[in-house]
């Protein structure tokens, strides 16, 4: 029997990877983790529920921007070609339109904190449009994507604060190298297909260097947020956390050791646990300090 024709909302949900929320949740943790930095602890109801609303919204959006710019390249990738927008599904433009509307609506968010945020908003946009051309022209693509991935952080701090201090910046850089880590994973599984059409990525640029490297971003990440977190005061149980994130990138080590598509693939998908336990790691600290 044919397979039944998939209605518009399903393929819309398919665009913006409703079923896989491990993306969005990479970008929530750290963008969570700043707020509680930026104002000492809870940030109070309004602010969470924009920033988890908001990179919501912007990362679905930015799901509909990179399938556009990417589709002449998705449709020679295995585990890409039947993504709406290259299997001709929904049309470029109706795609864009659900992406513009998306990021709109976050925007209508951050129109609820304060003037610095909203400005600031625009830079995150800014960098959020480049990211799927970097991967055409920048032969580590992932630290753009990085920038875009971390943006949050600023802008908590600015929503909180009306500034972005020094820390936010170190806290942004941190998350670059996590950013790196997992993405650079992912690349690894289309690495195959990624040398064959021409396509820029870490996985391809670092080549049989991938996996210490990997490594090494874990380490970084870790070691810069345990830093900050020592010097904001933060308890014992800041610092468990932060073993136990450690011990998940070693366990992500055994996954991307052998380079193999389903352990990359695995590594990268279960990411969003180690941010979730050092997020989890910084609301204790403050509230058991």
């Amino acid at each position: 029997m044919p397979e039944p024709r998939r209605t518009r909302l399903a393929l819309y949900l398919d665009l913006i990877r409703w079923n896989r929320p491990a993306g969005w949740l990479l970008l929530l943790w750290p963008t969570l983790g700043a707020l509680w930095f930026a104002g000492g602890g809870w940030p109070g109801w309004h602010l969470l529920v924009v920033f988890v609303l908001g990179t919501f919204l912007m990362r679905s959006a930015g799901c509909c921007i990179n399938d556009v710019a990417d589709r002449d390249f998705d449709r020679h990738v295995k585990r890409t070609a039947q993504r709406p927008v290259t299997s001709g599904a929904i049309s470029i433009k109706e795609a864009l339109a659900l992406g513009a509307a998306l990021a709109l609506c976050a925007f209508a968010l951050v129109l609820t904190t304060n003037q610095a945020t909203v400005l600031w908003s625009f830079v995150a946009l800014a960098v959020t449009l480049a990211y799927p051309y970097a991967k055409r022209f920048v032969s580590i693509p992932q630290a753009v994507l990085g920038i875009a991935f971390s943006f949050g952080i600023p802008m908590a701090f600015s929503a909180v604060r009306g500034e972005v201090p020094a820390l936010a910046w170190w806290l942004l850089a941190g998350n670059l190298f996590w950013v790196l880590a997992y993405d650079t994973e992912y690349a690894m599984v289309d690495r195959d297909d990624d040398l064959l059409i021409g396509m820029k990525t870490s996985a391809i640029t670092f080549g049989r260097l991938d996996v210490p490297i990997v490594m090494a971003c874990y380490l970084t990440f870790l070691v810069v947020w345990t830093v900050i977190g020592a010097g904001m005061g933060l308890g014992p149980v800041f610092y468990l956390a932060i073993a136990a994130a450690a011990a998940q990138a070693l366990w992500h080590w055994r996954l991307i050791r052998d380079r193999t598509r389903e352990g990359c693939f695995k590594a990268f998908r279960l990411n969003h646990w180690l941010g979730f336990t050092v997020f989890v790691g910084v609301v204790a600290g403050y509230a058991l300090p």
